[in-house]
């Protein structure tokens, strides 16, 4: 597959202070909380597999985030406090997350988070838009990224697990494979919504630190893993944890996970 070139659009002020892999954050990050990034896939009426959330299930986690009176912040403000361009995030923060461009979340996560007026960013691999039966189609996905609380960011180009690609490729092989799913999905997000991409969900939350450094090579400021913590301004940049929300993740669970979040990461 031939890759169209780079595109260089104006990177947006809160992610582009971030830098390259290997920096530190500033020393005003040291005051940051600690947030849990709450990561959603599918939503159905039933739970079909395991990463498929019944939607009266998740309608009891965003009204448990309303009780608890938790504050729904777009991931790039938490981002932009570590690197100390805001100050203060509100107290019990929690950001909001959806991978893989599922057609699901436009259909039914995104009304519900509208009524809310809560922001929430999409990892997605841009291979499946259009084209697979289950992914929104990229009308759908422009009819988000036109609203200022839907950030479109990549999921790589077709999701592929790319540890066990590096295990069964040459070197040579597997660095054109990395490149092609890491810049060809910002190239053709970039392309297609007109926004910037600046950030990278890891396809299964897998990588290391030479796939680290090809994200930064291809323009990321940040890249997330999975890991049910709450991500620090202390965390690898390019390794950021967040919570994985399945189907047996009650409202109990959830609750649990969001108190101790909240009691460790120095929020009240």
């Amino acid at each position: 597959m031939e890759l169209s070139p780079p595109n260089q659009p104006r990177r947006s002020f809160t992610l582009g202070l971030l830098g390259s892999v290997g920096l530190p954050w500033r020393a005003a990050a040291s005051s940051a909380p600690a947030v849990p990034l709450l990561t959603y896939h599918r939503f159905a009426p039933e739970a079909v597999d395991s990463m498929t959330l019944r939607l009266a299930n998740f309608e009891s986690h965003l009204a448990l985030i309303r009780r608890l009176g938790c504050s729904v912040i777009p991931l790039a403000d938490w981002l932009a406090c570590c690197n100390g361009a805001v100050k203060n995030l509100p107290q019990r923060a929690v950001v909001l997350c959806a991978d893989d461009g599922h057609r699901s979340q436009f259909l039914l996560m995104a009304p519900l988070l509208r009524e809310l007026g809560w922001p929430v960013t999409l990892f997605v691999y841009p291979s499946a838009i259009s084209n697979a039966s289950y992914a929104m189609s990229w009308q759908q996905l422009r009819e988000l990224a036109a609203d200022k609380a839907f950030s479109i960011q990549s999921h790589s180009y077709w999701h592929p697990n790319l540890l066990q690609d590096r295990a069964r490729m040459k070197t040579a092989e597997f660095i054109r494979q990395a490149k092609l799913q890491l810049q060809h999905s910002r190239d053709l997000l970039q392309q297609q919504l007109g926004n910037p991409v600046d950030l990278l969900a890891w396809p299964f939350g897998l990588s290391d630190s030479a796939l680290q450094a090809q994200a930064a090579e291809a323009g990321y400021s940040a890249a997330f893993g999975l890991g049910n913590r709450s991500a620090s301004c202390g965390d690898p940049r390019f390794d950021l944890p967040r919570h994985l929300m399945v189907d047996s993740v009650n409202a109990k669970q959830l609750e649990a996970r969001l108190k101790a979040a909240f009691a460790t990461g120095g929020q009240r």
